[in-house]
């Protein structure tokens, strides 16, 4: 067992120890700056602003500081890859799956099979970390050894990949630790799903950060669904770069668990890009899930829109952080976020934090933030119906939700999400 102050200096002893077989030493540098910084930072407490609202104490309940020993031959792939014709690329443990996996050849290198110019872009973007308050952003980078980089720049026809990250039950009282960095290059448009399931109800830790380079007048289509068994602990990250007229559309799904903590980050550092950033969460039980969100306009003429919505019963907890950062150059700037909550028992707990900072005054801006019960009048008018209540509670709960679910371009997901929603919202209410 590993107590939560002793967590950092365990992992770092961890990380020392790997390198000395390390298949990627170009990254050795960069792995040790981020331990040194992770070090100096410190496990997270109670006085910190960016974790107080963080129960980090499931991290001492067994030694997670262990790799895997031996990753799982194979695994059981979720619904959703059989309603996709997309290029897959399936990784069970931290391993690259080549039978599970199809067509994604030309787009994929694994980190330690990166030529020079592939190692130049993977290490410019991880550099470019924003997670600077977040050590274990830290932790992972100084612990990946693993990762991949998709470059959409080598596409011949299709465009559309499917990643699908699977924790089984070798991977119990164990840790993970990957990147993923994506190239998109310009005048392109690509779909990206980044799909995490587990098997095994075994306590398990995964952190895993996506970085993404949009190129200019180009189009990011990106899904990232969070669906792993409530034991996992999971800490994430999204860093996308925006340039000239790019785009960005984006739908995050998280399921509360142990811990379960994500943050986004999108940077429009050219003129004319565009964000939007959906997500909705969902916690029961004694479940929690957190979401901190960083939008940055740096440039002027960009746009962004951000809509998240929360779902918490039983004595769960949910977390919502967003931030929109309007620098002294970024005039004519038009940002918008809206975080709503639905709270389903008496019991459950929502902290939410919208935030503007803003040093231009030519920009429209606007955010806002809810937190309710469900609606006692459209209760009674649907039990007033003959609707029961069971019945009633899940049709309001999808009507909370729908706004989002609606405007998925990808049917298949939507469908693949709503026996997820509907088996939720009845444990949830029960």
């Amino acid at each position: 067992m590993t107590s939560a102050m002793n967590y950092i200096e365990t992992l770092t002893q961890v990380a020392k120890q790997r390198e000395d077989t390390s298949d990627t030493q170009w990254l050795a540098g960069f792995r040790r700056s981020q331990l040194d910084k992770a070090a100096a930072k410190g496990f997270p407490t109670r006085k910190t602003e960016h974790f107080k609202y963080n129960n980090l104490t499931a991290l001492s309940a067994q030694d997670l500081s262990k790799l895997i020993a031996q990753p799982a031959a194979t695994a059981e792939l979720p619904i959703l890859c059989d309603s996709l014709n997309f290029a897959r690329l399936v990784i069970i443990d931290g391993q690259l799956s080549p039978e599970l996996s199809h067509g994604y050849e030309q787009w994929v290198t694994a980190f330690a099979e990166a030529n020079a110019e592939q190692q130049a872009f993977i290490l410019e973007l991880l550099e470019k970390n924003q997670s600077e308050k977040n050590v274990f952003s830290q932790l992972n980078n100084a612990l990946t050894h693993k990762g991949y980089l998709v470059d959409f720049a080598t596409s011949e026809n299709s465009t559309s990949l499917h990643v699908v990250y699977i924790s089984t039950a070798a991977a119990q009282a164990s840790s993970q630790h990957e990147q993923l960095v994506v190239k998109l290059p310009a005048n392109q448009e690509a779909t990206l799903i980044e799909h995490f399931v587990s098997q095994g109800e075994d306590l398990g830790l995964r952190q895993q950060s996506s970085h993404f380079s949009i190129g200019d007048n180009a189009k990011l289509n990106h899904y990232r669904l969070h669906l792993e068994d409530e034991n996992h602990i999971h800490f994430g990250e999204n860093n996308v770069w925006l340039n000239r007229d790019s785009q960005l559309n984006s739908f995050h799904l998280a399921l509360g668990s142990k811990i379960k903590r994500i943050d986004i980050n999108a940077i429009h550092q050219a003129n004319g890009s565009h964000a939007e950033i959906n997500g909705l969460y969902l916690a029961r039980g004694k479940q929690q899930v957190d979401y901190h969100t960083n939008i940055e306009h740096r440039v002027a003429n960009c746009t962004s829109n951000e809509v998240f919505r929360g779902l918490i019963g039983g004595s769960a907890k949910g977390v919502f952080n967003g931030r929109i950062h309007i620098y002294a150059d970024a005039q004519k700037t038009l940002a918008e976020m809206s975080n709503k909550n639905l709270l389903l028992s008496n019991k459950a707990e929502i902290n939410t934090k919208p935030e503007l900072e803003i040093y231009a005054d030519d920009v429209r801006c606007a955010h806002g933030a809810t937190v309710a019960q469900m609606d006692k009048k459209a209760m009674f008018y649907l039990l007033s119906r003959g609707i029961p209540k069971q019945q009633a509670e899940l049709m309001l709960s999808f009507g909370f939700v729908n706004e989002l679910l609606n405007d998925l371009s990808l049917e298949q997901v939507a469908d693949y999400l709503m026996p997820i929603l509907t088996a939720f919202f009845n444990e949830a209410t029960a």
